[in-house]
């Protein structure tokens, strides 16, 4: 096992044998601080040759070629293309090598594939994304039915550090009033913790997802992940999923 691979966390869910998926974490990697030391996101004020470094030694340690996105919170799903970057939100392929990835450092990666092992999907959901039907529409490009669906829900910012106003129960509620459970009184007037997990798992439910697996982690208060909460300057850690080639 290499110290990439040590590194590394594995989903925790009854992906078949074909199914293979990882999240990084700060280790592995060459990128300085801030930004130390396994930062992939290009976008955030690294030295480009580190990130591109640390991008090669992830394509290396499984022999996959990552789809990386320009994600901006919104709900598209992209055909997995490393060759591109897709402005997207999410991903999907039945191509085995091509590896759906998203970046995130406190919204909820979430990964996808069907029982039959042959096609995966991710997305990236901020609560905009969430709200906007992020997951929805990644389930939609999956193509399969709901029970044959199975979702991991990667590190994200916990129900404790995750405040927000109002206006975020209000898109929830407003098209599922059962989404006001995952929020409680906040510390500050006006102020809510949400549950953005549990957000996840009611919408997906809703569509009749129920093998809906991992959560519980919180990059706020987790050291190992990025957290822009946390340290605004900072890095992202990256979510994929392929098919074994």
């Amino acid at each position: 096992m290499s110290g990439l691979t040590q590194s590394l966390l594995f989903p925790d869910w009854p992906a078949p044998a074909s199914v293979r998926a990882c999240v990084t974490t700060r280790q592995g990697g060459i990128s300085l601080p801030p930004y130390d030391t396994f930062n992939l996101g290009d976008h955030v004020g690294d030295d480009p040759a580190a990130v591109a470094e640390n991008r090669r030694r992830l394509s290396a340690e499984f022999g996959i070629r990552p789809a990386w996105l320009k994600q901006v919170h919104g709900v598209v799903v992209a055909d997995a293309n490393p060759a591109r970057v897709a402005e997207a939100d999410a991903s999907f392929t039945d191509q085995p090598g091509i590896a759906c990835t998203v970046m995130t450092a406190d919204c909820l990666p979430a990964l996808f594939c069907d029982r039959t092992g042959t096609r995966v999907a991710a997305a990236h959901a901020g609560w905009r994304g969430l709200a906007g039907g992020v997951l929805e529409a990644t389930l939609d490009r999956l193509g399969v039915p709901a029970e044959d669906v199975l979702v991991w829900l990667g590190p994200a910012i916990g129900p404790q550090a995750f405040e927000v106003g109002l206006e975020v129960r209000d898109a929830f509620t407003a098209l599922h009033p059962q989404a006001a459970q995952a929020f409680v009184p906040g510390e500050r007037p006006g102020k809510l913790m949400a549950d953005i997990y549990q957000l996840a798992r009611i919408r997906l439910a809703a569509r009749g997802v129920t093998a809906v697996y991992g959560g519980g982690l919180c990059t706020v208060n987790d050291p190992r992940f990025f957290s822009y909460r946390r340290t605004p300057q900072g890095g992202r850690f990256a979510s994929l999923v392929w098919l074994q080639a």
